[in-house]
């Protein structure tokens, strides 16, 4: 996460209640548990989430589209493909879950945390993100088109062929992670931070020709 970035952790209540998930169009969770189940989407419209702990459950097409998640914790989810669009989420922290294909495109994120999460292929095209960090994950061919980064760290990650096209990388340290290909938009990579080794990568992308 790098030193000097500090995210602001979900603030839970000491007591929270267990809670078994309801199928309504509209949903609203407040200072709970939801664990060891499976939930089927179909038919909701829309959910809300203040203070809630979402523990070893399966998401089955449920849309957090638009979607008001504060204070929350997905802790070993399977979210392969939801739909976080355009949706509000702060002080969250998705932790050892499954996040491949999943869409945060055109959502505001701050004070997020992604720590060891399998989010290959995931979409995050013209979000914005702020006081964000993701620590150990695979996000290879991710899509981070056209963002706006507010203190983004890239830790220990695995990013090959990740699109940052269009997304000014100023300040972001990408020297911890892994990759043999970005796409990438060239004017906006001044400030970014690499390694020797990666810079070299850069340089030959463009067709430079380096003597050994």
């Amino acid at each position: 996460m790098g030193e000097r970035l500090k995210i602001q952790r979900p603030k839970l209540s000491r007591a929270l209640q267990e809670q078994v998930f309801q199928h309504d169009e509209e949903l609203y969770y407040n200072r709970c548990i939801i664990k060891d189940c499976y939930i089927d989407g179909e038919g909701i419209e829309s959910i809300r989430c203040d203070e809630v702990v979402f523990k070893n459950v399966t998401f089955d097409a449920l849309s957090f589209h638009k979607a008001d998640l504060l204070d929350c914790v997905f802790d070993h989810c399977d979210l392969s493909n939801a739909d976080f669009s355009e949706g509000s989420i702060h002080r969250v922290e998705f932790r050892d879950s499954k996040l491949i294909g999943s869409n945060f495109s055109d959502a505001s994120l701050e004070n997020v945390l992604f720590t060891s999460c399998l989010a290959k292929l995931s979409t995050f095209g013209f979000s914005k993100l702020k006081q964000a960090a993701f620590h150990s994950c695979s996000l290879n061919s991710a899509d981070f088109y056209e963002c706006k980064f507010q203190r983004v760290a890239f830790t220990a990650c695995d990013l090959n062929e990740v699109n940052f096209a269009n997304t000014p990388l100023k300040g972001v340290d990408l020297s911890t992670c892994n990759f043999e290909g970005l796409q990438v938009t060239w004017d906006s990579l001044p400030g970014c931070i690499v390694t020797e080794e990666q810079a070299l990568g850069f340089a030959r992308v463009i067709g430079l020709e380096i003597k050994e």
